[in-house]
């Protein structure tokens, strides 16, 4: 079982593979997607997940936008970096230093679960400064909130053992676990979406970044900082989600009354991924004034 995923294999038909590009920025290879014209929109995915997140929604944005998508660092076809880059800011950083590279200025940006914080933490620090930043099914409360310092000692002890990324790729390497995983989040995807997936989780090296994050993951000064934030703020919420409660929306709110919740009936966690056009639509219309500049 191969630690990464090889190019060559895994990404043989990879979705919108003639976007695919590999830069190096902040010491690492990265393979990032870039697609369209228009200004630029910074597509981050979630933790465990990669460009094949977005693989309905790129080619529908591309009419629009210039849309910069990377596999975040150690996920997908991404190097990997030591364990302390994989925290918040150290995630942030790295991004804006692919950005740097790329010589793109995102002036709209939407996230997934944790790329949602990533955003959020590089606006805060003055990384990119877009317009309007859309959360989609933002994770953005600690987890298990109260219980936070638990999880993240316990997922730091985890992912501190090697054997650890490599038992949880062998128990994923079946797709009937990928599958139901994938379902656990209150999302019911494709069967290629789910392939994509299966695909990743068979490696080591995709999973010990995943768990790498939920390790140095602090999002208490994110939190705190959030009533400084100068971007418009949307939280798109999958009523069904549950991987992040719909709640943490409000939580959320209650630090920056000027975010924006919409609520989709019907949708998990992996919202993006079941009805991509209908989130198309919600970032063209939540920008509309950036496509009409």
């Amino acid at each position: 079982m191969a630690e990464r995923p090889n190019w060559a294999i895994e990404g043989r038909d990879w979705p919108n593979r003639e976007a695919s590009r590999f830069v190096t920025a902040a010491g690492l290879r990265w393979h990032v997607q870039v697609m369209g014209q228009g200004p630029v929109l910074l597509l981050l995915h979630g933790t465990a997940a990669a460009t094949h997140s977005w693989r309905d929604m790129l080619p529908l944005l591309a009419s629009d936008f210039t849309v910069v998508a990377p596999d975040l660092p150690g996920h997908g076809f991404s190097d990997g970096v030591p364990a302390a880059r994989l925290s918040l800011p150290g995630m942030a950083a790295s991004v804006a230093a692919l950005l740097g590279v790329l010589g793109l200025r995102p002036v709209l940006a939407a996230g997934h679960s944790a790329g949602a914080a990533i955003l959020l933490r590089m606006a805060l620090d003055g990384r990119i400064a877009p317009d309007c930043i859309l959360s989609l099914n933002g994770a953005l409360q600690p987890l298990g909130d109260r219980h936070a310092a638990f999880f993240t000692r316990t997922a730091r002890m985890l992912v501190g053992l090697p054997f650890v990324p490599s038992l949880f790729a062998w128990r994923a390497a079946d797709r009937a676990v990928a599958e139901r995983l994938l379902r656990d989040t209150g999302s019911k995807i494709d069967s290629r979406g789910v392939d994509f997936y299966a695909r990743l989780f068979r490696h080591s090296g995709h999973l010990a970044a995943a768990l790498g994050m939920m390790a140095h993951w602090d999002l208490v000064p994110l939190l705190r900082d959030l009533p400084r934030l100068a971007p418009r703020l949307v939280l798109v919420v999958g009523a069904n989600d549950r991987a992040v409660p719909p709640a943490q929306a409000e939580a959320v709110r209650r630090r920056l009354p000027a975010a924006r919740i919409i609520t989709l009936p019907g949708l998990g966690h992996l919202a993006h991924e079941e009805q991509p056009a209908r989130v198309v639509a919600l970032i063209q219309q939540e920008c509309a004034g950036a496509l009409a500049a």
